[in-house]
């Protein structure tokens, strides 16, 4: 119980700023109407109570069972039976994604099954090339400059208007259920070498499966050639408090089946494996059980109140700010709401607490939050630029990741590793439920081009985070270097200093010694 109340604090200090920010937007530049005014009141509720329960959740059940998972699989002296594993875990887990079905929904010219079961395929693929880079020792910073080529080589033969969306996709199919069992089996793949890269080869699992969808996604826009379409926002009608409140009665429902549908594999994996290892013992299953509950209620909770309440108050404040006088406010509210919003990721407290633990405090969770934070912005505030101007995402897309590849060699490989996975975890459903309904209600206002200049907000969100993280571990790399620079000048003072004590010492004996001989 104690555990669930520090739990409850947390997620209230994650969740009130934003909500904060929304509701003063709502009653000053950018008023609701009091049915989604208080939709939006009862979602945040919601979110609290749900981060709340999911955290505790995936501390019970998704670590120690990705933990597990890994470290049986590592232990197989032939590689090929844990790439089949991975192959098989991503695609199982891709395909139970819920926010994949969305993106799926957004494709008209592609057939949902068709962009679902490619995805997962990819996906799949690259979670079997992050065993194999760990189990060869394949540095992490070279092995996504080549991935990264070949996304940028296709993305030259991709539609334009497609290739936001293609890219979201990355950002997309790593959500809350995939992010903490992914990290976790990355962990318990590292945890049995004892060599001194263990840790850091700890990360990079969320970012190698970050790169798999986009891959997929754009070799199937190659092909299938789709033209622009998206989905709408819809805006409920609510009159009454009562009206509110059974606007979440009957999305419950429909929410509980899509986690349930989630959950699902990822419990089968377990009993199959539980069943083949017989690793975890009585108390321990207990434990991950409840844990599964805690997980599955929270993310109900979590997903309705950010659908319901967040969704619709997102996409009519940014219709707001854009067709009011001050479109250009777009740029500054947007890098606030940023700021603020990548805390409310229920993935990103799993992402800090396993940092803390992974690098022995050498990393703090509160350095990496303030780098999401301060990269999210940054992100959302080019993606309002984007939406005003109309200027193409590669135009930020390719040096974007040209100065975070370029950084990657230059900083301690645990940064590297932390930094392309946070990109995977701060673009969650806190950005597909209430940023990009931002940025398409702004574009809407505006009468700009839905595909190329709202989307690829979810992709400068993933993106950005990249440069920021390993910017703060290339200051500390400096700063550690100047210190040990200094440390060494003082250990050289005291040496001298030591050598002419020695050697004053000696002439004092010998002229001693002479005097007493004479």
């Amino acid at each position: 119980m104690a555990l669930l109340k520090e739990k409850f604090f947390e997620s209230l200090s994650s969740v009130l700023p934003i909500s904060a920010i929304v509701l003063l937007l709502c009653i000053t530049i950018a008023p609701v109407s009091t049915g989604v005014f208080v939709l939006f009141l009862l979602g945040a509720f919601m979110l609290i109570f749900g981060m709340s329960l999911f955290t505790l959740g995936a501390d019970m059940s998704m670590q120690p069972m990705g933990e597990g998972i890994g470290v049986v699989i590592s232990k197989r002296k032939k590689a090929f039976f844990p790439i089949v594993i991975c192959l098989a875990l991503g695609i199982i887990i891709t395909i139970a994604e819920p926010d994949l079905t969305v993106l799926a929904n957004q494709i008209p010219a592609i057939p949902n099954m068709v962009l679902i079961l490619a995805v997962a395929v990819g996906v799949g693929l690259f979670l079997a090339l992050a065993f194999l880079r760990n189990y060869l020792g394949i540095k992490l910073a070279k092995l996504l400059l080549v991935c990264y080529a070949i996304v940028f080589a296709l993305a030259i033969f991709a539609p334009n208007n497609f290739i936001p969306a293609a890219f979201d996709s990355g950002g997309v199919t790593t959500g809350p259920i995939t992010v903490p069992f992914i990290m976790a089996l990355g962990i318990g793949m590292a945890s049995i070498r004892s060599d001194k890269r263990s840790a850091e080869d700890s990360f990079g699992l969320v970012a190698l499966c970050s790169v798999g969808p986009i891959m997929s996604v754009l070799i199937l826009s190659i092909c299938f050639k789709p033209q622009a379409g998206t989905t709408e926002t819809v805006i409920p009608e609510v009159i009454t408090t009562k009206d509110a409140i059974m606007q979440f009665v009957h999305q419950i429902p429909h929410y509980m089946e899509e986690v349930a549908i989630a959950f699902l594999p990822i419990v089968g994996v377990f009993i199959i494996f539980q069943l083949i290892s017989r690793r975890f013992q009585k108390h321990k299953l207990l434990r991950i059980s409840s844990g599964f509950l805690y997980t599955y209620v929270g993310l109900v909770l979590f997903l309705t109140g950010a659908n319901v309440g967040f969704m619709p108050a997102g996409s009519l404040i940014g219709g707001a700010i854009a067709g009011g006088n001050f479109k250009y406010l777009l740029i500054p509210v947007g890098m606030l709401v940023g700021y603020f919003i990548v805390a409310a990721e229920p993935a990103v407290a799993v992402l800090k607490k396993q940092v803390e633990e992974i690098s022995n405090g050498r990393m703090s969770g509160k350095s990496i939050g303030i780098g999401l934070s301060v990269g999210v912005a940054i992100s959302v505030g080019i993606a309002m630029l984007r939406v005003l101007t109309g200027i193409p995402i590669m135009y930020f897309l390719v040096p974007g990741y040209i100065i975070s590849l370029v950084i990657s060699f230059f900083v301690p490989p645990i940064y590297t590793g932390v930094a392309f996975d946070s990109g995977g975890v701060a673009s969650g459903p806190m950005t597909s439920a209430f940023l990009l309904p931002f940025a398409v209600g702004a574009c809407t206002a505006l009468g700009g081009n839905l595909m190329t200049d709202a989307f690829g907000i979810v992709a400068m969100v993933a993106m950005t985070p990249l440069i920021t993280i390993q910017s703060i571990g290339l200051y500390s790399e400096i700063k550690m270097k100047r210190l040990h620079k200094l440390a060494a000048e003082e250990i050289s003072k005291i040496d001298d200093c030591i050598i002419f004590y020695d050697d004053l010492y000696t002439e004092d004996n010998v002229s001693e010694e002479v005097s007493v001989r004479g």
